[in-house]
C-alpha cells in the first residue's frame, strides 16, 4: 500500500520545453513513443535531457525529433559510441505523419516538442503544431500574464 502512494506523489514529467510556450502559437497535440537506446534510457532516468530548440522532421514518411540532447552517463558502457545529439525516431500512426506533413507544407506550422514524460514503462513526448509569433504578440502575452498576476494579488488581499 505505501509503494503505490510513494509512486504517485512522483512526478512524471522528465523535461520541458518552456521556450516552445513563448515562441509559438501552439494547436494540435499529439502523443508520441520514442526509440531509444540503452544509454539513452539510463541519461532519461538521471535527468539528463534538453528539449529546447528541439522539433520534428519528417523524412521519408516516418518521423524524428531532432534537436533533443540526451546526455550519456559516465557509467554507460565503454563499448558504446554514445552520440547525444542523434536524431531519435518518432513512434507515430502513418496516419498522424500524413496529417502533419500536410500541415506542415500547406500550411506553413512548425513541429515542435513541448514535453517528455513517463507513461508507465515507457517514454513518450508530446509534439504539437505550432505558427511562430510575432514580437507585438510575445509582449501581449507578458502584459496578459502580469494582469493576472496583478489580478490575483489584489484579490488575495481584498479578501
Amino acid at each position: 500500500m505505501s509503494k503505490k502512494n510513494a509512486k504517485s506523489n512522483q512526478s512524471n514529467t522528465i523535461a520541458l520545453n518552456k521556450k516552445a510556450r513563448h515562441e509559438f502559437h501552439l494547436q494540435d497535440k499529439i502523443e508520441a513513443g520514442i526509440e531509444l537506446q540503452g544509454w539513452e534510457v539510463k541519461g532519461i532516468r538521471a535527468g539528463k535531457v534538453n528539449l529546447v530548440d528541439s522539433y520534428v522532421i519528417i523524412h521519408q514518411g516516418e518521423a524524428y525529433l531532432q534537436g533533443c540532447k540526451i546526455t550519456p552517463l559516465n557509467q554507460a558502457s565503454s563499448h558504446v559510441v554514445c552520440d547525444p545529439d542523434r536524431q531519435k525516431k518518432l513512434l507515430i500512426h502513418k496516419r498522424e505523419i500524413d496529417r502533419l506533413m500536410g500541415a506542415r507544407e500547406r500550411q506553413g506550422y512548425s513541429i515542435v516538442a513541448t514535453a517528455m514524460y513517463w507513461k508507465q514503462c515507457w517514454v513518450k513526448v508530446e509534439i504539437h503544431l505550432a505558427k511562430g509569433k510575432d514580437s507585438h504578440d510575445k509582449r501581449d502575452a507578458v502584459k496578459d500574464r502580469d494582469w493576472a498576476r496583478q489580478k490575483e494579488r489584489m484579490m488575495k488581499h481584498a479578501g
